[in-house]
């Protein structure tokens, strides 16, 4: 059984240690340098009031995954950024879906139009993820670091 709540500081060290996973798995994440729970704070804390934090747990209190929005100065003032984390035996089983709902709520809550996820394009179940979400191919960010990424936009 899955169970999303906002995110915490209580939340930090699982979310650190799935996305430190993640990140050495690699393929799927721009982001290639460790992150710590002190790391993901101060994330937590640069848009408190235009962001939103989710995590998934299991029975035990486990962190199954997180997903956030929050603005980007790259994007208009009405769409927000969203980033998505799963642990590695749990993709595919349903935590992204149980995330997007609470997310999605959160998003027009915060007055938000649109969300747009940036995704590798090498990264075929996060491409695959957001289209089933409802997201649409909105832009291409070809020459960015690490790896070319698709932009893609979901409508609230």
């Amino acid at each position: 059984m899955i169970r999303v709540t906002r995110a915490g500081r209580l939340h930090l060290g699982g979310m650190a240690d799935l996305l430190g996973a993640v990140i050495a798995k690699g393929g799927t994440t721009a982001i290639v340098a460790p992150v710590t729970r002190d790391d993901l704070a101060s994330w937590m804390a640069r848009a408190p009031a235009r962001s939103a934090w989710h995590v998934a747990e299991d029975d035990q209190g486990r962190v199954q995954g997180f997903q956030w929005i929050e603005p980007h100065e790259d994007l208009p003032e009405d769409t927000c950024d969203i980033a998505t984390l799963v642990a590695l035996d749990q993709q595919g089983l349903g935590v992204g879906s149980s995330l997007f709902e609470a997310t999605r709520a959160a998003a027009r809550d915060l007055g938000y139009r649109f969300i747009a996820a940036v995704i590798r394009q090498d990264n075929a179940g996060g491409l695959a993820y957001y289209q089933s979400r409802g997201f649409e191919d909105w832009r291409h960010w070809d020459d960015a670091p690490v790896a070319p990424r698709v932009i893609k936009r979901h409508a609230l």
